[in-house]
């Protein structure tokens, strides 16, 4: 990563077709919920799951709630995504006119696990003989279905969102359509592949980052206002991290802080009440940044901050985790006398 205050050539501006986003410097981001949340209701509603006992169909979805995004990062196509689904279903055995009816729901579809990984709980309104039979039906052979149709999402969302989003360069062009895999134990792995030469297919570049989401709740009696200018405010993050900061609180705006121990870029600001940013530590992997979220809720007496971050290198998430706690709640809690009550 270039130091800061020094030049980079990486930085330089060249000539390029559409004489934007140089070298795929920058970070672009496509938002893909809507699209996701459309592509869940068309793989599921109407499904048919069967054995020779008998058969279930997926009536309807009652909830699709989540988010997802396609990023590019100098070069770096890394996909976001967390989804909770939940659903209706009937079915009956071959023998039998009775149809039982029972809900499902799918609490872990996200980037963190394989299709394979993906659990599906079923449950059913009847407590029957015949319709435990059918409920199993709908739990076993329904949860391996299941599982193939969120490999065919995450197969499809690649194909879909990531057209485009790695740009050419002056020497190619155009830029590498990612390789939709078609396996379901395959179907994450081309996520985090870095780009190093256009001639090259994405299938042979770079190597996968293994990483976990991180997510925190902090307590503390101050005003968010308060809060949000010691997150962001370069006089308050220098006073609490003990060292010079380099920032500016504004989007698409870089900051280095500690020393260059971290540094990022502020992707969204709500004052107030949410801040973005695109963040990583020194020791990471070279250029590899996590996506952070914090939310801030100001409540009678305290304010309530959340934290979640996307993409922690899985031998970092420890370490990233005390981190959070010591070298930022901790002493913003020392220095501006915040008091918070750590959970």
């Amino acid at each position: 990563m270039a130091k800061w205050g020094e030049g980079d050539p990486r930085w330089i501006v060249e000539e390029r077709p559409d004489a934007t986003n140089v070298n795929n410097w920058h970070w672009v981001e496509k938002n893909a919920t809507s699209w996701s949340i459309d592509k869940l209701k068309e793989l599921l509603t109407g499904l048919v799951v069967e054995n020779k006992k008998g058969s279930c169909e997926v009536k309807e979805l009652t909830k699709v709630e989540g988010e997802a995004t396609a990023n590019n990062r100098k070069g770096k196509l890394i996909f976001f995504y967390e989804f909770e689904v939940k659903g209706k279903w009937s079915g009956c055995l071959k023998d039998s006119k009775k149809s039982y009816k029972g809900t499902f729901d799918i609490p872990n579809l996200s980037e963190e696990n394989e299709a394979h990984e993906i659990d599906v709980n079923v449950s059913c309104d009847s407590t029957s003989d015949d319709a435990t039979e059918v409920k199993e039906i709908m739990r076993i052979v329904g949860t391996k279905v299941i599982q193939e149709k969120m490999a065919e999402y995450i197969n499809r969302l690649r194909e879909e969102y990531g057209q485009g989003i790695i740009l050419p360069t002056k020497d190619c062009a155009k830029a590498p359509a990612p390789k939709v895999v078609n396996k379901e134990n395959k179907a994450k792995e081309e996520m985090n592949k870095v780009v190093t030469d256009c001639s090259e297919r994405m299938d042979g570049l770079g190597v996968r980052i293994h990483t976990k989401k991180l997510v925190t709740r902090e307590e503390f009696k101050c005003r968010a206002a308060d809060l949000y200018r010691a997150l962001t405010d370069k006089g308050m993050v220098e006073a609490f991290t003990g060292g010079p900061a380099t920032l500016e609180p504004a989007k698409g705006e870089r900051f280095s802080m500690m020393g260059g121990h971290v540094t990022g870029e502020f992707v969204d600001l709500v004052p107030e009440k949410k801040i973005v940013q695109k963040w990583r530590i020194k020791s990471w992997p070279t250029e590899h940044y996590s996506f952070v979220t914090i939310e801030l809720e100001e409540q009678d007496s305290t304010t309530v901050l959340r934290l979640t971050q996307q993409g922690v290198p899985d031998s970092e998430y420890d370490n990233t985790l005390q981190g959070w706690k010591t070298h930022y709640w901790q002493r913003m809690n020392q220095v501006f006398g915040f008091s918070a009550n750590l959970f």
